[in-house]
């Protein structure tokens, strides 16, 4: 399991230079990752392939914990910025289904680098790694446009990270061999209908 190493706190890059530079650290472990596996990835291989200095790689990410927790939240930005409001007909709870079915579907196309980002992103503690915050609203925020919740009530709000707490465990589950891809997918859409039953627009329409 990856660890935290230092109590600091990372930087955050603020010049174009500095955003270039984050990128293609995130991009350089993402690709280490998903040909080694988390064990196998070393950060000074990582600040090679992404042609930066060893101490400005671990300025940005004081351990991979840091590391894989952020190239999680990018993908999942990226996969907020393709999210649209579900299709006329389609129920909102099963509108959810189909968005993590989906979001499912890209992960595993790479198991070494899913893992890497679920045992790092399970293991960030969200006061130590910022990442994993943003990892949790911005899952928030998709399942409640998927929704059509504007305001959510605290019910919702729990619900909702249940939910994220069930999808990482059917991921886990499939990655370790110990579910198929159908059976993973039948599984998020029972997960999203039981988990969001109750939620506060649930009578609407």
């Amino acid at each position: 399991m990856p660890r935290i190493a230092e109590a600091r706190p990372p930087a955050e890059p603020s010049s174009p230079e500095q955003r270039a530079r984050h990128v293609r650290i995130l991009r350089a472990a993402a690709h280490l990752a998903a040909d080694k596996g988390l064990e196998r990835v070393q950060m000074h291989e990582v600040a090679k392939a992404a042609g930066v200095a060893i101490g400005t790689l671990y300025r940005y990410f004081p351990s991979k914990t840091h590391l894989f927790t952020a190239v999680m939240a990018e993908q999942v930005d990226r996969f907020n910025d393709n999210v649209t409001r579900p299709k006329p007909g389609v129920s909102p709870e099963d509108a959810v289904g189909e968005l993590l079915v989906s979001a499912s579907r890209q992960l595993l196309r790479r198991p070494a680098l899913a893992t890497a980002m679920l045992q790092s992103a399970n293991a960030a503690n969200a006061a130590a790694v910022a990442d994993a915050g943003r990892i949790d609203n911005t899952f928030r925020g998709i399942v409640l446009r998927a929704l059509g919740i504007d305001d959510p009530t605290a019910q919702d709000v729990t619900l909702i990270r249940l939910l994220m707490q069930c999808w990482y465990g059917v991921l886990q589950v499939t990655l370790n061999g110990r579910a198929s891809i159908p059976d993973m997918e039948d599984d998020i859409r029972l997960a999203c209908r039981l988990l969001l039953a109750p939620r506060s627009n649930a009578g609407d329409g």
